[in-house]
């Protein structure tokens, strides 16, 4: 079922025909010339998306325990359509309940360590009504090769926290490439500062595959277009079906001793800030994931972590 989906997802892009003084047209799929276009005419905006569950302050440091994140996007818009052509590179770890355990401390039922290196490039679109259609592939390195024990342990020496023990028991190093597709049939309008968006999306490769749909609701002085000034709430509510989550059940090809089973159903719950100036933005929210792993209870499983969005143009 998920494969359909996702290219049920990709294949929305192909709703909007449109064109401009550079040359947008988006007539079924993404054009390179586009691409050049946007890039050339476009402005320039630099992303940095730190997620991290260290950041509650309360050194509760397990599970999908740091994501970094930077995304360099160049943007076209008009009155009525944002075009955004991009490439992003991220790092993101995992760990077991507590780092401070030793490989031979930990359950076989606790969650593996895992990291996961990327690189990937991605297009965005959405029109003033915000209708949305996306795509993005991403490859890089899971296992060993993501650094993700050298990240941590950087990172922990420097905000004084227990060293990491467990990495040595991390999965092995695969090759991975994930694509991705998100669409929205835009947003209703109940109250006067106050708008709801609904989106589907999926994902699809070696390390995630998965099929959800997510509502967002905001509250406040909103923008109609991303990037116009803007000084607002939201509260996003995701669910999901998974197929496979390499972090949890291992590399896909590759036989892992340590393997313990992604739950079927996940989704999270995130509410936060936003604050858009003429060229500068800031985010903050804190979510709450449930628990990923059929072996471990959801009173155990459950997570809460905080994203912070920093975004300024070149």
């Amino acid at each position: 079922m998920i494969k359909p989906m996702l290219a049920l997802s990709l294949a929305a892009i192909s709703g909007l025909a449109l064109a401009d003084g550079v040359g947008f047209a988006l007539v079924g799929h993404p054009s390179w010339q586009e691409a050049q276009s946007v890039m050339q005419n476009g402005r320039a905006i630099w992303m940095l998306e730190l997620e991290n569950d260290s950041f509650l302050l309360n050194k509760d440091d397990k599970f999908y325990t740091a994501g970094d994140h930077l995304q360099k996007t160049y943007v076209s818009q008009t009155d009525l359509l944002s075009v955004e052509y991009g490439w992003r590179v991220g790092q993101d770890l995992y760990t077991a309940s507590d780092v401070k355990l030793l490989p031979s401390q930990l359950s076989p039922n606790d969650h593996p360590y895992a990291g996961w290196l990327y690189g990937g490039v991605f297009n965005n679109n959405v029109d003033v009504t915000g209708k949305s259609w996306r795509w993005g592939v991403d490859v890089g390195c899971f296992g060993q090769c993501a650094g993700g024990a050298r990240s941590q342990a950087q990172l922990h020496r420097f905000i004084n926290q227990p060293l990491p023990q467990g990495w040595s028991t991390q999965y092995h190093n695969e090759l991975g490439v994930v694509l991705s597709g998100e669409a929205s049939p835009g947003r209703l309008l109940p109250f006067s500062g106050v708008d709801i968006t609904p989106k589907v999306h999926a994902r699809f490769g070696n390390i995630f595959t998965d099929f959800g749909a997510e509502v967002e609701v905001r509250f406040g002085r909103l923008n109609a277009m991303p990037y116009q000034s803007a000084n607002y709430g939201f509260i996003r509510a995701d669910v999901k079906e998974v197929g496979y989550n390499a972090t949890i059940e291992g590399a896909y090809f590759s036989d892992d001793t340590h393997k313990v089973h992604a739950k079927k159903q996940g989704g999270e719950v995130e509410v936060g800030y936003l604050w858009q100036g003429s060229e500068y933005a800031f985010s903050a929210s804190i979510f709450r994931r449930a628990n990923e792993m059929k072996e471990m209870s959801n009173a155990t499983g459950n997570q809460n972590i905080v994203r912070l969005q920093f975004i300024y143009p070149m």
